[in-house]
């Protein structure tokens, strides 16, 4: 995938204090970007998806993957204090 691609679909992700404590959501919409992972590790299609919440869009749910895989790209993890 190209970086003006990728850029295109990551600017889809935002995060707003005032919109699901913060966390990264679609497009400003209250779907955390984990939703929409958990659905599709639960094994829904994209289609189910796009059905079942009308106001997403294909790009969204590429977004949220890409979003995913760039945070996996992380190269140390650190232990926070428990």
């Amino acid at each position: 995938m190209s970086s003006l691609m990728d850029n295109s679909l990551l600017q889809r992700i935002t995060i707003d204090p005032e919109i699901c404590h913060g966390k990264p959501c679609i497009r400003g919409l209250r779907y955390p970007v984990e939703f929409l992972l958990e659905l599709l590790s639960a094994g829904m299609t994209h289609e189910e998806i796009l059905i079942d919440y009308d106001d997403l869009e294909e790009a969204d749910i590429l977004s949220a993957l890409l979003f995913a895989a760039r945070l996996s790209q992380i190269k140390s993890v650190y232990k926070l204090a428990s």
